[in-house]
């Protein structure tokens, strides 16, 4: 419960915030796999797995550090970060940050639509964490990112790498898709 009402609020700031409820386009799509405008509009995209893969590491996180809490707690504590994060990344220094530093030179932030499925995909990591044994988890979550480095040249690992010390070499290897 607890997790429904952080999900909540956070869905009330980002509408406060400015955040389009859905795709400018008007649409709402279950899946959008073109690498274009539409990402981060949608229910889900190629980034979906980065959430997901969120799930895995804050429930990784989440038993190390809060190991007496009930898996409840744990998990409200994961969608709090999660939340936070797509504040964060829906504020006009990150999206900025974004345009510069990566290869999404047209980003304007994601839907309020998707930024609430982004946290329900990080929830359907942690479950999936929470259930499956260790080296699955691990091997989903390589698979997830190679998979994804494949289709789309990006993943979580060069996100955070492109955010936080951008490499030109990458950002022409991947411009060149």
């Amino acid at each position: 419960m607890l997790a429904g009402l952080i999900v909540l609020a956070a869905g009330a700031l980002l509408f406060l915030m400015g955040r389009p409820p859905i795709c400018d386009c008007g649409t709402v799509e279950l899946w959008h796999g073109a690498i274009d405008s539409g990402n981060s509009q949608h229910l889900s995209d190629w980034y979906s797995l980065s959430h997901i893969i969120h799930g895995f590491l804050f429930y990784g996180a989440a038993w190390a550090l809060m190991r007496r809490q009930p898996v409840g707690m744990r998990l409200a504590a994961a969608v709090a970060v999660e939340s936070l994060w797509e504040i964060l990344e829906n504020s006009p220094i990150i999206i900025d940050r974004y345009r510069t530093a990566t290869i999404a030179l047209g980003y304007s932030g994601d839907s309020i639509l998707n930024s609430m499925s982004d946290v329900g995909m990080m929830a359907l990591g942690f479950a999936f964490a929470a259930r499956a044994p260790v080296w699955v988890t691990i091997a989903v979550g390589i698979g997830f990112e190679l998979l994804a480095l494949w289709v789309i040249r990006d993943n979580l690992t060069l996100n955070v790498l492109m955010l936080a010390w951008p490499v030109e070499a990458v950002k022409a290897w991947q411009s060149a898709l």
